[in-house]
């Protein structure tokens, strides 16, 4: 067999930076294969389809994704990990140039309501997967800090009320694009989850 003609990190993370920028709709095999300097065979060779390297790409950067999280979540205070949190996700969201908004909340708009019809089943299980994971981690984040008797309320409720909160800025920021709107809605949710500052 001839070795693959092209380092398969570089191409998910082209292939990705595209997806993002563009969605999966709006992004060809062949725009990925020129920004890649590939052939467009070779990507169907080694991915299948569109939709298949699509949720490969995904994959990779939702484990980069959790690996930042678990960062901004691993040090200080409670208030000052949930602010970090918030900080990674609206960055996050505003990184590009124009920004890009957040790729779950995109994906999730282009699931199709009926079979062949935008992405499948496979991609909402990778964008549940995501949330779900990003959610257990601050649920972790809550139960740790009570212990420390930072927090005294229900860390499950309050992580999906958290995570909740994340999706709803998603949406502000395409609608707005107003990056201090959401920074203040953040530090009003920690305000809300944890009491006020020196309250």
């Amino acid at each position: 067999m001839r070795p693959r003609e092209f380092d398969h990190d570089d191409v998910l993370r082209i292939a990705f930076d595209q997806f993002w920028r563009k969605g999966v709709r709006g992004t060809s095999l062949s725009d990925i294969a020129r920004d890649a300097g590939v052939q467009r065979g070779s990507l169907y060779n080694a991915f299948g389809s569109k939709e298949a390297l699509f949720l490969q790409a995904y994959e990779r950067y939702a484990g980069d994704y959790l690996l930042a999280l678990q960062k901004a979540l691993g040090a200080g205070s409670l208030r000052k990990r949930l602010t970090a949190f918030f900080d990674l996700t609206i960055t996050n969201f505003r990184s590009g140039s124009p920004p890009r908004g957040c790729p779950t909340t995109r994906g999730l708009m282009e699931l199709g309501a009926a079979e062949g019809e935008g992405l499948d089943e496979d991609a909402r299980q990778a964008f549940a997967g995501l949330i779900s994971r990003i959610t257990m981690l601050v649920q972790e984040t809550l139960a740790a800090g009570a212990e420390r008797g930072e927090f005294n309320g229900n860390p499950a409720a309050a992580a999906l009320h958290i995570i909740t909160v994340t999706r709803g800025l998603g949406v502000l920021e395409r609608a707005f694009g107003d990056e201090p709107q959401l920074r203040k809605i953040a530090a009003h949710t920690i305000d809300l989850v944890l009491g006020k500052k020196g309250g």
